[in-house]
């Protein structure tokens, strides 16, 4: 069941201008020297002045300005277990390299409905996921490495996955629908391609606070020009592994060795910290941003929903016991995230404070 929480308030306080940034970043699909398991463990729990800077974030506007806004944090609770990890039994049936457990979505009935139309194409090479009307959340390190940001973002686009093939042309009204209408020639979607208005990347991803890449600040907010139509998803709640059915999680985007196919894919969590879920999920760069769901139950409905609970940040080198191993790791959906992100939505706090 998705358990409601209440949600600390993040309240703007001042907004600054900065200089235009340089967009000269080279995109990097896998990140290196990243605070790992053993790493988080021996992270002290955040200050709320500390929440207050990793939380205040950049806004970067399609002309190329940018400015900087800085948050107040309202009834936060900081737990001084925050960064412990439980640790489960390692069930390796799925590799990273070992057999290939993703599926790709070629019928358009599918790829064009509820959940998966709510994965896009980002311009710079990652994915993300429909949170509103003219909203995409993805990975914050597919628009910014951590000090600049990266080539194409200046001129940033979301691809839709179009609801009809091209060359199909409108139907007569009550004429039959044609198979090519239902599933493309070649089994690629086609998609259509909205400017980006505006960009929010919280102040936790700059290496110049941190020090280095805080890998549980890689999310980011796009603002579309144009709103679109569809079905989006809903935020929630990150629960712990053991309130997930099977402790299985979803995520959809675009593979890049799957050139133009939607990739879905299933699997359970190994680890999990307060911030970061660690998992075998076979992905490849391209599904960088996808936004991972699970399906629980309304509280006192017999309804079930779908709802965004983690960003994907990529595939990782993590150092356990001085030994190097391999992860898919995934950036959680905290009552402070969810926070920033729905304020980021909504331009205030009014519809975030329960999650």
């Amino acid at each position: 069941t998705w358990h409601l929480k209440k949600i600390p308030q993040i309240v703007r306080e001042r907004t600054f201008s900065l200089d235009s940034p340089k967009f000269e970043a080279k995109p990097e699909l896998e990140l290196n020297s990243v605070c790992g398991i053993e790493c988080q463990r021996k992270l002290p729990v955040p200050s709320l002045s500390d929440l207050k800077n990793l939380l205040s974030y950049e806004t970067v506007f399609e002309n190329g300005t940018r400015t900087l806004t800085e948050v107040n944090v309202l009834g936060a609770v900081l737990d001084p277990a925050a960064n412990t990890t439980t640790r489960r039994p390692l069930r390796r049936k799925r590799q990273i390299y070992g057999t290939d457990s993703r599926f790709s979505i070629y019928d358009k009935r599918f790829m064009t409905n509820f959940p998966f139309n709510t994965a896009v194409k980002i311009s710079t090479g990652c994915s993300g996921i429909l949170v509103s009307p003219k909203h995409v959340l993805t990975a914050a390190h597919c628009l910014h490495n951590g000090k600049d940001y990266v080539k194409g973002s200046k001129r940033l686009r979301v691809g839709l996955m179009k609801t009809k093939s091209r060359g199909s042309g409108r139907k007569r009204k009550g004429a039959k629908r044609s198979r090519r209408e239902i599933s493309t020639s070649d089994g690629l979607p086609s998609f259509q391609w909205t400017r980006v208005k505006s960009t929010h990347i919280p102040k936790g991803w700059f290496k110049g606070v941190s020090g280095d890449i805080a890998l549980d600040y890689d999310y980011a907010v796009l603002e579309l020009k144009r709103p679109h139509k569809r079905k989006y998803m809903e935020l929630g709640i990150s629960p712990t592994i053991k309130m997930m059915p099977g402790s299985m999680i979803h995520f959809s985007g675009f593979d890049n060795d799957r050139s133009g196919q939607l990739v879905y894919r299933f699997c359970s969590i190994s680890d999990e910290s307060n911030d970061l879920f660690y998992q075998y999920c076979d992905a490849e760069p391209g599904s960088t941003g996808s936004g991972i769901y699970l399906r629980l139950k309304e509280p006192n409905k017999k309804k079930w929903k779908r709802k965004i609970i983690a960003v994907y940040s990529g595939h990782q080198w993590v150092d356990i016991n001085g030994e190097q191993q391999d992860y898919n790791v995934a950036v959680r959906i905290t009552p402070l995230k969810y926070a920033q992100i729905c304020f980021w939505i909504h331009g205030n706090d009014g519809n975030c404070t329960q999650g």
